[in-house]
């Protein structure tokens, strides 16, 4: 049995096609590991659009949580979820999921960003946020929703990104974490705070969006209905770097400044690792984007 000088951790890392449970170990200044489960996170094809069944994997982490109780050695203290990024759910007033959340392959977005720009200077928006232009980010898959005035969007009270909604299923908590809401398209990065010369310009609200916390933020404990599903009231829920790419950097074994790193999975991604988001004429020409990470550094990557 680990010691409480030996804490123990249960991640659940979900990449767009496939997610895992796993318990961790600092022993010294080596990781341990056990991975206790692992599923499938394709999309589904529902109507004529492609949707993400957060239900079903919220199960499977409900799951993982009871299995890292009865089937494993270790036994942890605390949880946290990763996700790949962009995708996003909406609430309604009731505190309610509006359907299932669109999967960023999802073909609604098609020539949205064109219609943006008539809107936002193509120039002023990588300024404002650093990111590199692409249709599926969240800025123009929200955007999507208002052209086509999906009802979704005409009843929405908050947007949660896909790993604040787990987090809102564990414990009933609204946040949104910082290397999610970088990604986005609608974060500042320089002001630190959700862009409202973009909310305006683009006539959405921007009270749909979140308090911004730090990764390692204690989110709060586990919901008495969670607790009594998965058998246990002794984990807490914190905020990691919730998207997956970014806690996959904070993992890299590299120290100093001289370093860079590849990241393979759904994308492939070369970048490093800087203090602060570099925006300039050169870097929106190059197509490289600034995504938060850990101690409120910023990965300048370009896929």
């Amino acid at each position: 049995m680990v010691t409480q000088k030996q804490p123990v951790f249960l991640a659940f890392d979900l990449g767009a096609s496939n997610g895992c449970a796993l318990l961790g170990r600092l022993t010294g200044d080596k990781l341990e590991f056990n991975e206790i489960d692992r599923f499938t996170t394709e999309m589904v094809h529902v109507g004529n659009n492609w949707h993400w069944n957060i239900y079903r994997f919220f199960e499977k982490i409900k799951k993982g949580i009871e299995k890292s109780f009865t089937q494993a050695n270790w036994q942890p203290t605390s949880l946290a979820v990763n996700t790949w990024g962009v995708d996003f759910g909406l609430l309604s007033a009731e505190g309610e999921l509006l359907g299932l959340p669109f999967a960023y392959r999802d073909s609604r977005t098609d020539g949205v960003m064109e219609k943006v720009f008539q809107l936002i200077d193509r120039n002023e928006l990588y300024e404002l946020t650093g990111i590199q232009f692409m249709q599926i980010n969240s800025l123009f898959q929200l955007y999507a929703m208002k052209m086509q005035n999906h009802s979704f969007y005409q009843t929405a009270q908050d947007c949660l990104f896909m790993p604040d909604i787990i987090n809102y299923f564990l414990t009933g908590k609204k946040f949104t974490e910082f290397s999610f809401a970088t990604c986005s398209q609608m974060y500042n990065p320089n002001k630190k705070c959700w862009d409202e010369t973009i909310f305006q310009k683009l006539d959405i609200p921007i009270d749909l969006m979140q308090t911004v916390i730090e990764p390692g933020t204690e989110i709060g404990a586990l919901s008495k209905t969670i607790a009594h599903d998965t058998a246990t009231e002794k984990l807490k829920v914190f905020s990691v770097v919730s998207h997956d790419t970014g806690s996959a950097v904070a993992a890299v074994p590299a120290r100093g400044d001289d370093w860079a790193y590849v990241s393979s999975g759904t994308w492939s991604l070369l970048g490093v690792e800087t203090k602060s988001p570099i925006i300039t004429a050169k870097s929106q020409e190059l197509n490289f984007t600034n995504e938060g990470g850990y101690n409120s550094t910023f990965r300048v990557q370009k896929t």
